[in-house]
Order: C-alpha cells, then structure tokens, then sequence
C-alpha cells in the first residue's frame, strides 16, 4: 500500500499540486487524513478482489460436483 502519488491526488481531489504541498506543510493532520484514506480504499480494494476470487472458486467447485453427481 504506497502512497497516491501526486497527480492522482490534483486529479481525484481537483486542486492542483502548490495547494497538496501547502496542506502537506500547514495542514498535515489533513494531508495524513487523505493518504490514509487512499491506504483504506486500496486495502478494501484488495479484499474485495480476494473475496471475487473465492467466490470463482467456490463456483468452480460447486460445478465440478455437480458434474461428478450427475
């Protein structure tokens, strides 16, 4: 889990890259707030992925048992 790099924070947050650098440097609790959030999104992001892939895997289980019953 990194940390956004800059042209993805102007793009998603819609300011530009002085205004990332002043709240980096007057407002940090802010600043930290936003890359924690990114570091949450990507973590969700990841376990929605894993939970995608147990579930094709379940599938494909369940089909493979099916076919051994029929």
């Amino acid at each position: 889990m990194s940390v956004p790099s800059f042209r993805k924070l102007e793009k998603d947050l819609e300011v530009n890259k002085t205004t990332l650098h002043n709240w980096k440097k007057n407002r940090p609790k802010l600043y930290e707030f936003i890359i924690e959030s990114y570091r949450d999104k990507e973590l969700l992001k990841n376990h929605l992925n894993f939970m995608i892939e147990q579930k094709k895997y379940y599938e494909n289980e369940i089909d493979l048992t099916k076919n051994r019953v029929i």
